[in-house]
């Protein structure tokens, strides 16, 4: 079984108990904090990959962390759960679906848009809009910038991209150039 198989499988159960509590946003919010750490900490990763490390000292610095995340009681069983298995590595994939899924249960889509500058907050409110229109959803708007697109607007909904980069029609150009 692949680790994506195994995260949403996870997240899935996670999320029925977290409607279930009435604690849908408070545990995704504490999840993501958690994954998080988790990434940028190399560290807290040897902890529990390293076979030397005991039980008890991982059962440690999970209390601690979920602590420190504000992590509700049944977010803290699934990270022990995911300890007791060896299978913390799958934190991140699992908040990744988790956020997904919770999303689709509140009737939102994430849209990720990513520009060369930032833009005016009036453009992301007015993109929000047409996106909310499109979809027939609430849109929630991650913003990245990567300098790399030149100018123009990269946006991602789901498995849909709109690209208006420069760097795109620039390499459209490119091909329709080699073509002839």
């Amino acid at each position: 079984m692949s680790n994506a198989t195994i995260s949403r499988r996870y997240a899935k159960a996670l999320l029925e108990l977290a409607v279930e509590a009435t604690q849908t946003p408070t545990v995704q919010k504490a999840l993501t904090d958690f994954a998080a750490a988790w990434s940028s900490n190399e560290g807290l990763r040897d902890i529990f990959e390293n076979p030397s490390v005991t039980s008890e000292s991982r059962t440690k610095v999970l209390e601690q962390l979920a602590m420190r995340v504000a992590a509700p009681p049944l977010l803290k069983n699934t990270l022990k759960l995911l300890a007791d298995r060896n299978r913390m590595a799958l934190v991140p994939e699992l908040a990744a679906e988790f956020n997904l899924l919770a999303q689709a249960a509140t009737g939102q889509v994430e849209a990720e848009v990513t520009t060369a500058a930032p833009m005016p907050e009036q453009y992301y409110v007015e993109l929000q809009k047409v996106l909310e229109k499109v979809t027939g959803k609430k849109v929630v708007l991650v913003r990245k910038q990567d300098p790399a697109i030149i100018a123009g607007v990269i946006t991602r909904v789901g498995d849909k991209v709109f690209d208006g980069s420069v760097r795109n029609r620039l390499t459209e150009l490119k091909e329709q150039l080699l073509a002839h």
